[in-house]
């Protein structure tokens, strides 16, 4: 078994080391290029942005970012052209190692991470036979509102609405035809049946498609995972700096058609009607002096319509004489679409224009410096009469390229189509010569240009304009497009519902943070260990360092990413790991304290603690396996790297301990367990805590009462329970929450919730404004909207892209689809750990009493932090919210707090076997009084751990570090004053456990349990 031991541990520590031999190679590269950036840059901007600009500011930070691009691009392109030189020592690449090295999540290096829900009520109106049936349009539509409040699967949901709202009447007839095969009498569950194959399906080429876009969108180890169960496509980007750019690239459905478009020139009729039918609508009713009701017709001279578009004259050829109308109809405002789609959407407005007439807009154009435009194109298309689809559609598309156009050096998107599409759109343009055909990509109109003679071969093309002096954005957009079109369309469209940005100051704080709470927390553990247990410290440290080295080493060799909570369970398998050895260095102290020579201290220190360390360890585990199972994102990384951490501390704290003890011991020393301090800590404990349960009754009962009444109090629920926005800003500068809070009231109609971050200079705002609506534009509508409301506040002479890229360092997302999910999901985690734990113990004690006192304890270990974050939400100067960070702490404090409650326990079951003649009281307080020494160090190696966390781990990890804070004296407690007397106020009568039979060779061998204490 030793030789096994070492051997394996051997393996695991050449196994790590190797592993993590990656990253240091790769940055040692990657540092020598950067060294060679800066020297590039110094020879091409010898003068800084003081020297070059000493009075401009708005130029000088304008000079600063192209400088830091500048080096940006120069170290990438030799980070490029060196990806095959050999880095490692054995030969390896530079590509190679980077591949292996250890990964870091966004939240430690900036980036945006999305989840998207896969939308199938598309896909069931493709499926049915008629998608304009209104039984079926009723059934979605209550299927989307249910949605909102039910973790069911959209399938499920909208069968469930479809039998309520039509009680008897079969699916069958909406779905059955000839080419699925189905029976016009089949089941209502075969329909489902194939509805739900059809739906996994769809899922499938939808992240597949997903997949092939996000390899070509440039970012390096991106990461993407389906999860069917849910319908949820989950995409990490590491590195992106574009959120704006990744939402069109991942939401873009790449439903390309080709429609005829109708111009001012046939709709000028149409348009006057509409007008007027406008003005006649929006007409004010007033009553005279005589009481007669009248419409105020005064607003129709104003020509409503009108002045929010602008409708584009016929422009004459001065060489020609000949008379041309644009394919658009006008311009609006961009702040003046919605007005406008909602005027037009009045049916007495809309039935004065042609039935097989539909309104879109055109995409955003950028001016001669680069920047968007304020102001979008309204076109008319002619849709094809009793059909949803275009004549030409995107299937047609066999590959698409981005080029320049030699006559006008514009930035266009060449395509390129399949036989059957070519002869469509040689059919299309021969007959609109001289007219307009819309290019439209999931209902923007990207171009539409005239047609000058018949096309025949399949090729078209779609402008995307210059970019005047920003053609590497138009370029960018370009190659996002072709790259869009050539990886497919989307049978079921996915929508974004979730999303973080994290700017690289917000990740290099984290990192900074991290390492400096793992570090400090190692070095006051490592003396810890030193302090309290003599020589036999040194035997915790070693088992300490190779755990973290095997966590970190299996975690990168496992891809798994690193991510800030990563690092926050790193710190806390600091404390844990050394919690085995403080349980087994305990028994081994009280095995000498009787009088045992140092091998049958060691020996029966190790085998006796066996229990309660598996035990421990084991309902720590259950939590941390449901917390993986419930947890999203960064959460993720927490529960991946506790549940490794506590199987490794496991194999360190008593194996490899073990085989270092024993390889020790074997050369005739011994390792000293004991100092001055530790001899006397806790060597005459008898403490009557059992006398004094009844005040902690009373002192639970309060807790109770608390715990309740904070429901009432309410809770600050974060972005991602309660749905809405959440970013981060970097005023430079001290400003006044109040009048933020005052000036963005204003703004967004409703006061957001804002707090510091870190410091008075940045503040953390949340806002539910237009949470519920979706679209392409509506994230980055809202943050416009943001940067007028804060703008008073902000550095003088700060833009628009300032505030986007410099000043604004992190943001989060979430639709109130999702967050209810999560809320549920939270919910029901913290439901199946007490569950499955309280099970564990009655399988363990063979006694429901046991389960009885360790689910009580629990809810009161829950109800103090629920309590805690409730009272005092407004009163600490940080936020304390309920998230999944803080659904992380309570999983994790459930655990914890079982630790050691199991202890107590385990030593209680130990006495009631060999303490034959003694009362439960005498029993009780023994057993917590002899263990007090163990449960108080275990506390207090976790305590000082996530102190220092809480301390100088960052704003990321903080309420989650206050929450561990609060459950680790909450749990200490109740493991000594609640969990432990309920054993003897249930079942009264019924003993504590079944004696164990007596020993005939060695009656001696059974009086230290019964023996004063030493």
């Amino acid at each position: 078994m030793r030789a096994l031991v070492s051997i394996f541990a051997g393996l695991l520590i050449l196994i790590s080391l190797y592993q993590l031999s990656f990253t240091w190679f790769v940055n040692q590269h990657e540092k020598e290029q950067g060294k060679k950036a800066d020297a590039y840059v110094k020879r091409t901007y010898p003068l800084t942005p003081a020297q070059k600009y000493p009075t401009n500011t708005e130029a000088r930070a304008y000079y600063k970012d192209t400088v830091d691009n500048a080096r940006d691009s120069y170290l990438d392109s030799l980070l490029t052209a060196s990806r095959d030189k050999k880095i490692t020592w054995w030969g390896q690449t530079y590509q190679k190692a980077k591949e292996s090295e250890l990964l870091l999540g966004l939240d430690l290096q900036g980036g945006i991470n999305v989840t998207m829900d896969v939308a199938l009520d598309g896909l069931i109106k493709g499926l049915a036979n008629n998608p304009k049936d209104p039984q079926l349009l009723r059934a979605v539509s209550e299927a989307q509102k249910r949605k909102l409040t039910s973790d069911q699967n959209f399938i499920d949901l909208f069968a469930a609405a479809y039998s309520q709202q039509n009680p008897g009447v079969k699916l069958a007839p909406l779905f059955a035809n000839s080419n699925n095969k189905l029976p016009g009498d089949a089941t209502d569950s075969r329909v489902l049946g194939y509805i739900h194959d059809q739906a996994n399906a769809a899922m499938k080429q939808t992240f597949q498609v997903l997949r092939k876009r996000i390899d070509k969108f440039g970012v390096a180890q991106p990461n993407i995972s389906l999860d069917e169960n849910k319908g949820i496509i989950t995409v990490e980007l590491a590195g992106a700096s574009d959120p704006e750019r990744v939402r069109k690239y991942l939401q873009s459905t790449a439903n390309l058609q080709f429609w005829e478009v109708y111009t001012l020139e046939e709709l000028s009729p149409s348009v006057m009607n509409g007008s007027k039918a406008l003005d006649d609508f929006l007409a004010v009713s007033k009553t005279d002096s005589n009481g007669v009701v009248t419409k105020d017709t005064s607003a129709a001279s104003r020509n409503i319509l009108a002045s929010k578009i602008k409708f584009l004259p016929p422009q004459q050829d001065p060489q020609t004489g000949k008379v041309s109308y644009s394919p658009s109809l006008g311009v609006s405002l961009l702040a003046d679409t919605s007005t406008v789609n909602r005027y037009l959407s009045i049916p007495a407005v809309r039935n004065s224009f042609p039935a097989n007439l539909k309104f879109l807009w055109g995409k955003q154009e950028r001016d001669e410096d680069g920047k968007l435009s304020n102001f979008l194109r309204l076109y008319a298309i002619k849709t094809v009469p009793g059909r949803d689809k275009a004549e030409l559609e995107g299937d047609a598309i066999e590959d698409a390229r981005q080029e320049f156009d030699q006559v006008t050096n514009e930035v266009a998107v060449s395509m390129e189509m399949n036989p059957g599409g070519g002869k469509t759109w040689a059919r299309m343009t021969e007959k609109n010569v001289g007219k307009p055909i819309a290019i439209v990509l999931d209902d923007i109109v990207y171009s539409a240009p005239n047609v000058i003679q018949k096309i025949d071969g399949g090729n078209s093309r779609i402008t995307m304009g210059s970019g005047g002096k920003n053609q590497q954005i138009v370029i960018e957009e370009a190659n996002d497009l072709a790259n869009i079109l050539k990886a497919g369309k989307l049978e079921a469209p996915a929508v974004i519902v979730q999303e973080q940005v994290v700017g690289p100051t917000l990740g290099e704080a984290a990192v900074n943070g991290g390492i400096m709470a793992f570090g400090i927390s190692f070095l006051v553990i490592f003396a810890l260990m030193l302090v309290y247990y003599n020589t036999g410290g040194i035997v915790a440290n070693i088992a300490l360092i190779l755990n973290l080295l095997f966590t970190i080493g299996v975690l990168s060799a496992l891809n798994a990413t690193l991510t800030a909570p990563g690092i926050a369970g790193l710190v806390l398998t600091i404390g844990l790991a050394v919690d085995t050895n403080v349980i087994i260095f305990e028994r081994i102290k009280e095995e000498l304290s009787k009088g045992n020579t140092y091998a049958q201290a060691v020996k029966t220190g190790y085998l006796r603690s066996l229990p309660p360390v598996l035990d421990a360890h084991i309902t720590t585990l259950l939590t941390a396996i449901i917390l993986f199972i419930y947890g999203l994102g960064p959460v993720l990384g927490f529960a991946t790297t506790q549940i490794l951490g506590i199987l490794l501390s496991l194999f360190c704290g008593i194996l490899v301990s073990r085989l270092i003890t024993d390889f020790y011991t074997n050369k005739n020393r011994h390792f000293n367990y004991f100092t001055t301090l530790s001899k006397r800590i806790f060597k005459h404990a008898a403490y009557k805590f059992i006398q004094y349960r009844k005040v902690a009754y009373g002192i639970s009962a309060v807790v109770l009462l608390l715990g309740v009444a904070s429901f009432f109090h309410g809770f600050r629920y974060g972005v991602e329970f309660s749905g809405g926005r959440s970013y981060v800003v970097n005023f430079g500068k001290t400003v006044n929450e109040e009048e933020v809070r005052n000036a963005l009231e204003k703004t967004f109609g409703t006061a957001p919730v804002i707090k510091t971050y870190g410091g008075t200079d940045k503040l953390n705002i949340t806002t539910d404004y237009r949470v519920n609506e979706t679209g392409l534009g509506v994230d980055s509508a809202v943050q416009g909207i943001l940067y007028n409301g804060l703008k008073p506040y902000l550095p003088a002479g700060t833009t628009k892209q300032d505030f986007d890229t410099r000043l604004l360092e992190g943001s989060n997302k979430v639709n109130p689809t999702i967050s209810d999910d999560l809320k549920a999901g939270a919910q029901w985690a913290t439901f199946w750990s007490m569950l499955i734990i309280a099970v564990y113990i009655f399988i363990r004690f063979r006694d429901w009493r046991y389960s009885v006192g360790t689910i009580v304890a629990l809810l009161h270990d829950v109800l103090v932090t629920l309590a805690v974050f409730s009272f005092l939400k407004d009163v600490v100067p940080f936020p304390l919210e309920i998230d999944q960070h803080f659904i992380a702490a309570i999983l994790t404090v459930i655990g914890f707090s079982m630790n050691d409650t199991v202890i107590v326990y385990d030593r209680i079951r130990e006495y009631s076997h060999t303490m034959h003649n003694a009362d439960k009281t005498t029993i009780l307080n023994k057993a917590i009084n002899d263990t007090l020494s163990r449960t108080v160090m275990t506390s207090l190696t976790v305590f000082l751990t996530i102190l220092i966390l809480f301390l100088v781990g960052g704003e990321v990890t903080k309420g989650f570090a206050f929450a561990m804070l609060i459950g680790v004296i909450t749990g200490t407690y109740s493991s000594i004053f609640v969990a432990a007397p309920i054993l003897i106020d249930f079942a009264k009568d019924k003993p504590l456990g079944e004696p164990a039979a007596p020993k005939k060779a060695d009656a001696a061998a059974t009086k230290p349990a019964l023996a004063k204490k030493a």
